[in-house]
């Protein structure tokens, strides 16, 4: 089962943004995983500027390490049809982990 979390906003400057996100979500996130019933999580980010790209991506790249066999991917968007269309997407691949995902409407 694919779980989800959502950060909602984080500060605008990226490393503002990465020490938040590590210092309120990151054991959320590892809680989630840990549940024997979740083979998958998407980490669901608000819309960032290119400048966040790296710390999204080692992110996503080292909470897949991290979790494996189980799947982590990050995904950026606001709540629309291309973050659904992702997110369903990501359900039905198996394959795919360790990746940061951006959605534009």
């Amino acid at each position: 089962m694919q779980r989800q979390i959502e950060t909602g906003l984080l500060p605008a400057s990226a490393l503002d943004a990465q020490t938040a996100f590590m210092a309120l979500h990151l054991e959320a996130a590892r809680a989630l995983i840990a549940d024997p019933a979740a083979s998958a999580l998407t980490i669901i980010l608000p819309p960032a500027g290119p400048d966040h790209r790296d710390w999204r991506l080692a992110l996503a790249r080292d909470l897949a390490r991290e979790s494996a066999p189980k799947r982590i991917n990050i995904v950026s968007g606001t709540h629309g049809e291309a973050l659904s269309a992702t997110l369903r997407f990501l359900a039905d691949a198996p394959g795919v982990t360790g990746q940061y995902l951006v959605c534009h409407e």
